[in-house]
């Protein structure tokens, strides 16, 4: 298998279609980090992604007889271009099955490319098995997004760019991971040619079903998948993905939504370009190496696969890249007198302050909410080590979910009539309806004491919600949320809630 899709790589008809895209030095970021880090410009493809390649050189190989009788292919939205725009050129008929959360501009590219667009399931999974029905009963020919050979052949046509691009030193190459496709590709070329240069896998935290397969030398379908990064939120390694990567991978790095947010920050700094979430995966696991393994005097490349992202995502992008670039959240404890608030603004001078949320509750204490960027040099311990010397009471939050997605935007006072209140966190794909179907479901059973709903972005819709479930309905409540059918998580002695919402 090896062989013949390196052979596929080198005699590709996929520059009909797809351009050499550039290999960009990342100048302020390497020197920052102190090794040279280059960055595949994927974006500058038509389609403003990879996926072009892969899906041009399957359609391609088609018969005449396939290409009269058309495509289908199920994507969340990368894909889906492609397989539009390579049907397009190749004058044959196109139909894409997308999951309900995908990105606006990525369904109405597809639209505007010519294809039949039919919206289905909450993911990528649900819409891959709706295409393949689709597929049989119609006589289409299915354009896997990874599990093809000449797919993975068409993406691996970015390492044989990137080796001629680059022809001298490179120790390592970065490849974000959803069903495996481009990673295959490419490390089946790389290892090829140059098996002295290291491939490494990076995939988001909620979603690393690469790693989850490394690990027990199997394939595993993960119970859930994190929307965050759309592009490789899939359940499941392709088989043959699998079967290329198990013996040729030399490590697998997962990464959080504040990492993946720092990166695209980073190569907009750079490249002025606007990565989307999946896009900037690669880089945010090149960024965690380089911090976990101290190197220094390296040459790192990654792709830079996606920028097929909402203009409007980019509020939260900015924020969770704030967390990642060492911004601190923490609740400190004021006793409630005359002059402690003015006393406690003069202990935190000198630091660059993000967040400061406070409300006079009792007589007796005060709790401020405070977000603080540290600056070169700054330590969050020594900052919490110099306030509790002063007195103040300090409980970090910076790893706090509830205290990240919700508490920061609703420090406002205590409810004291909110007897037996339960908290829940929720999260769902977020699609029209999306929230109004939740709040029907919850209907009018317990008496809601607490909302606080966010959305991340157009794909992930989160809500922080509190009930008054009296003790002999602790059972209807748990029947309730199981077959609601969201991902939710309990909320109990959260600080967070404690100071500033109970």
């Amino acid at each position: 298998m090896f062989s013949e899709i390196v052979k596929k790589i080198i005699a590709t008809p996929v520059y009909e279609v797809a351009k050499e895209s550039p290999l960009d030095l990342m100048a302020i970021l390497s020197a920052k980090l102190g090794n040279t880090i280059l960055v595949k410009r994927e974006d500058q493809q038509e389609v403003f992604s990879f996926k072009l390649r892969g899906a041009y050189q399957k359609i391609h190989s088609l018969a005449k007889e396939e290409l009269k009788r058309g495509v289908i292919a199920a994507s969340a939205g990368n894909h889906a271009q492609g397989v539009a725009l390579a049907a397009a050129k190749l004058g044959c008929k196109a139909t894409i099955v997308m999951p309900k959360p995908t990105a606006t501009i990525k369904v109405n590219n597809v639209r505007r490319l010519g294809a039949e667009v039919v919206v289905y399931g909450d993911n990528f999974d649900e819409a891959c098995a709706y295409a393949l029905d689709l597929a049989k009963e119609k006589g289409l020919s299915f354009i896997h997004p990874y599990d093809d050979t000449d797919v993975i052949a068409g993406q691996g046509t970015i390492a044989m760019e990137l080796l001629r691009q680059n022809p001298e030193e490179l120790d390592a190459v970065f490849i974000p991971v959803g069903g495996g496709g481009l990673i295959s590709g490419m490390a089946s070329y790389i290892k090829t040619f140059r098996p002295e240069v290291k491939v490494f896998a990076v995939e988001p935290e909620g979603c690393a079903c690469c790693k989850a397969a490394m690990d027990n030398g199997k394939r595993v379908i993960l119970d859930k998948v994190d929307l965050f990064a759309e592009g490789v939120a899939v359940k499941q390694l392709g088989a043959l993905p699998f079967e290329i990567l198990k013996d040729n991978l030399d490590g697998c790095i997962t990464v959080t939504q504040e990492e993946i947010c720092s990166a695209i920050r980073d190569i907009f700094n750079d490249t002025r370009a606007i990565s989307e979430t999946s896009g900037a995966v690669g880089l945010a696991g090149m960024k965690k190496y380089i911090r976990e393994t101290s190197a220094k005097g390296k040459v790192f490349a990654t792709v830079l696969s996606g920028a097929n992202i909402n203009f409007e995502r980019l509020r939260v992008v900015s924020q969770l890249a704030e967390m990642a670039e060492g911004e601190i959240l923490f609740s400190a404890k004021l006793k409630e007198e005359p002059g402690s608030f003015r006393a406690f603004c003069s202990a935190i001078d000198g630091h660059d302050v993000t967040e400061f949320n406070y409300r006079h509750s009792d007589n007796s204490n005060a709790y401020v909410f405070v977000g603080i960027m540290l600056g070169a040099g700054q330590k969050r311990e020594e900052l919490y080590a110099k306030l509790n010397g002063l007195g103040y009471e300090i409980t970090d939050m910076t790893g706090n979910s509830l205290a990240k997605t919700h508490v920061r935007y609703m420090v406002g006072g205590h409810a004291n009539l909110a007897s037996e209140e339960m908290l829940f966190q929720f999260e769902f794909p977020e699609r029209a309806g999306a929230l109004r179907k939740f709040l029907d479901a919850m209907g009018s059973r317990w008496d809601i004491t607490m909302f606080h709903y966010r959305n991340l972005g157009a794909s992930i819709g989160r809500v922080f919600l509190g009930l008054a479930v009296p003790p002999e309905d602790k059972d209807k409540l748990k029947e309730f949320l199981e077959g609601l059918g969201y991902s939710y998580t309990l909320e109990k002695n959260n600080p967070a809630y404690e100071y500033f919402l109970r």
